[in-house]
């Protein structure tokens, strides 16, 4: 009986600790990033400039693009203010574990690798994968012709195209570049006959170098952009899946994607550096 009753104590004990408690990033206990960023009055959001639209500099060093808009957004609904920290596409997730940043609004495929690390969001945006090549090349017209041992695909490590490259080419070589920029530049300057990357970014990549590149529309796959929060943080994951929940398709939402996606009058305000 003294054992049946210490077992319902230790029980009970256990429920109450866990009910006393939020869960914070990566199942710490604590409070959570939301509440957090509340009390310190700042949102921290790691970023990585250089996808085009989403994320850039303009000509005065300041951070623009789809995404800097919806991390405003997100700023605004949270009256706080927003500060934007500048990482390596790699190091975004890493980041976010350690604590730097709160959260990575920056083009990020959801993936189930990736949600081991982090959880994301809801959707906020759907981009499909495209090929680039060359504009001295005429002849290919679907990844099927650069699928020989004599092609080489250029890769934006850790990008969602790089994966679906080496799913796709089983014949051709394969050559690591350190993000999209440099990746493009490869096909750009005929080191590489292609790269897959988001259509968006080769969209515009194409109307900025359009002597030189060309942009194969046809899509190889879709995949849906997220907002990476720490792991296992419902109360945020809560917050935020609301938030988009009245931001997309909403007033400024559609403001946003008429500037960056519809309209090219912001080219010549962004540096262009490496692009």
């Amino acid at each position: 009986m003294k054992k049946m009753a210490f077992l319902w104590l230790a029980i009970l004990l256990v429920f109450v600790t866990g009910c006393s408690q939020e869960v914070g990033g990566g199942g710490a206990t604590g409070p959570s990033t939301i509440q957090k960023i509340v009390d310190r009055n700042k949102l921290i959001i790691g970023t990585s400039p250089g996808y085009f639209p989403f994320e850039m500099k303009d000509k005065q060093g300041v951070n623009v693009g789809y995404d800097i808009d919806l991390g405003k957004a997100i700023g605004e609904a949270l009256k706080v203010e927003v500060e934007f920290k500048e990482f390596e596409f790699g190091g975004l997730i890493p980041a976010l574990q350690t604590g730097d940043i709160d959260m990575v609004i920056s083009g990020m495929t959801i993936r189930g690798d990736r949600a081991l690390a982090v959880s994301f969001s809801d959707p906020y945006y759907s981009a499909g994968q495209v090929i680039m090549v060359p504009k001295s090349d005429s002849a290919t017209k679907t990844w099927k012709d650069l699928d020989k041992p004599d092609k080489k695909i250029a890769l934006a490590q850790g990008t969602t195209g790089a994966l679906l490259a080496k799913q796709l080419f089983q014949n051709a070589q394969m050559m690591d570049f350190d993000g999209f920029a440099n990746a493009a530049l490869a096909v750009k300057q005929n080191q590489a006959d292609a790269v897959i990357f988001d259509e968006p970014g080769i969209a515009v990549y194409e109307i900025m170098n359009g002597d030189s590149v060309r942009g194969i529309y046809d899509t190889l796959s879709s995949e849906n952009l997220g907002i990476a929060l720490p792991l296992n943080d419902h109360a945020t994951i809560q917050w935020m899946n609301s938030f988009l929940a009245s931001y997309r398709n909403g007033p400024a939402d559609q403001a946003a994607i008429q500037k960056w996606f519809k309209s090219n009058e912001w080219i010549n305000n962004v540096q262009q550096d490496n692009y």
